[in-house]
């Protein structure tokens, strides 16, 4: 195969309907625009979702919910999580170079989910009550 042998499939591709040209070729007169109004007329059209005055669906219906803009900043860590992380010293950069956190983060905290089975010392990386004391101990500290 290639590429100067690739085709569109047979029948996805219908030839552009010509209007305008008399009642024979079947779109003549109004063209398929229907009888005068609006839309009928040379560059007469209105917004998208325009209702004619009425007010509008997407201003009727409520707003809703909330996108924080701190969310992509930060990263929740589950402590099984660490043993992915090569030594016993974590922190943001070794939590990045492990893909334990997405490389934009600028904050990490180390939370209580799964079982830890190796020393570790965090630095610079937060943790929960639980997550701390789990570390703890499992025989690792917690630099502040």
């Amino acid at each position: 195969m290639h590429l100067n042998s690739i085709k569109p499939a047979p029948g996805s591709k219908r030839p552009r309907l010509r209007v305008g040209r008399g009642a024979s070729a079947g779109q003549g007169k109004t063209c398929g625009r229907g009888v005068k109004g609006q839309r009928a007329r040379k560059g007469g059209y209105h917004k998208v979702g325009f209702e004619g005055g009425q007010m509008p669906l997407q201003r009727r219906m409520p707003k809703v919910g909330f996108r924080s803009a701190m969310k992509a900043s930060r990263a929740e860590v589950r402590l099984d999580e660490l043993h992915k992380v090569e030594g016993e010293l974590i922190d943001l950069a070794s939590l990045k170079a492990a893909n334990v956190v997405p490389q934009h983060t600028k904050q990490a905290k180390v939370v209580l989910s799964g079982e830890l089975k190796k020393a570790v010392t965090l630095k610079g990386v937060l943790a929960t009550k639980g997550a701390l004391a789990a570390i703890v101990a499992a025989g690792g500290r917690v630099e502040v």
